[in-house]
């Protein structure tokens, strides 16, 4: 769930949410989480505070609920061949990280003094769910015979993401095959044969 429930009284517009997560979404691309504010977001969606705070009560709320709401991962459904799906899974994660100022974002978690809720609520709904499908199709092989019984898939899961971040800190940009390679690396790593 990427909002707060409605309270009694009026039923909630569901337009509004939709304008207010759009709003999010562009001012974190064009300025970053530290400068986001909610009156900022009001006023690109054409609301108000108040309208914010019933839905979402702070910043770090409506931020995550922004860049959750962007997440197709409904759209991409397990199939029979757990490499090309591990392939769209690592390739809908290099769009989202390599949005502008999507680095950023991530790199704001690491950081001290990161604000807590928006830490938690960032692994909560961006880094778990993904990590849950990461390890479901990376299971999917290993039930089809496809992956060795005992790949480590916990540490397959963890390079899905963290080769990228590695590259980003090294300065280099994912070059346009970044899926397929990653994809075949872990598929080898954890066993599995891929084609030639």
């Amino acid at each position: 769930m990427v909002s707060a429930a409605p309270g009694p009284g009026r039923p909630r517009n569901a337009d509004i949410d939709v304008a207010v997560l759009a709003a999010a979404q562009r001012l974190l691309a064009d300025v970053g989480y530290e400068s986001l504010s909610m009156a900022a977001v009001a006023q690109a969606a054409g609301t108000t505070r108040q309208a914010l705070y019933r839905r979402w009560p702070t910043k770090a709320d409506l931020a995550t609920a922004a860049v959750a709401s962007m997440s197709q991962a409904a759209q991409r459904v397990e199939t029979d061949d757990p490499l090309a799906d591990l392939e769209r899974e690592l390739d809908a994660f290099r769009r989202g990280v390599t949005r502008r100022n999507g680095i950023s974002l991530v790199g704001t978690m690491l950081q001290n003094a990161a604000d807590p809720e928006l830490r938690s609520l960032f692994r909560e709904r961006l880094v778990a769910p993904r990590r849950r499908r990461f390890r479901r199709i990376l299971e999917h092989g290993v039930e089809l015979g496809l992956l060795a019984d005992d790949a480590d898939l916990e540490t397959a899961v963890a390079a899905c993401a963290g080769i990228l971040y590695a590259q980003a800190l090294a300065g280099q940009r994912p070059p346009r095959d970044w899926s397929v390679r990653v994809a075949r690396h872990i598929w080898r790593s954890c066993g599995g044969a891929v084609p030639v």
